[in-house]
């Protein structure tokens, strides 16, 4: 562990940096779960057409824009952590 904190030193956060993180932690879950919710709406409606081609589209593409969303969360927590005070 000290090896560890040797090569890369945890960095302290300050209190508006947490804040933020928290606050965006928020905020996209929503995003997610918005859009998870959107999506299973079309996939349950397709699904019950029997078009399961566009099912498994639909199934893609929501695991797409998850981590998409999940990618762009992850860049701005980074620029958070980044911002010194």
């Amino acid at each position: 562990m000290e090896r560890l904190n040797k090569m890369a030193p945890a960095s302290k956060l300050t209190l508006a940096q947490k804040k933020q993180l928290a606050e965006l932690d928020s905020k996209y879950a929503s995003k997610i779960a918005g859009r998870e919710i959107a999506l299973q709406d079309e996939i349950n409606k397709t699904a019950a057409a029997g078009d399961l081609e566009k099912v498994e589209t639909l199934q893609q593409q929501l695991v797409k824009e998850r981590k998409s969303l999940q990618a762009e969360l992850e860049d701005k927590k980074e620029l958070v952590r980044q911002n010194k005070p």
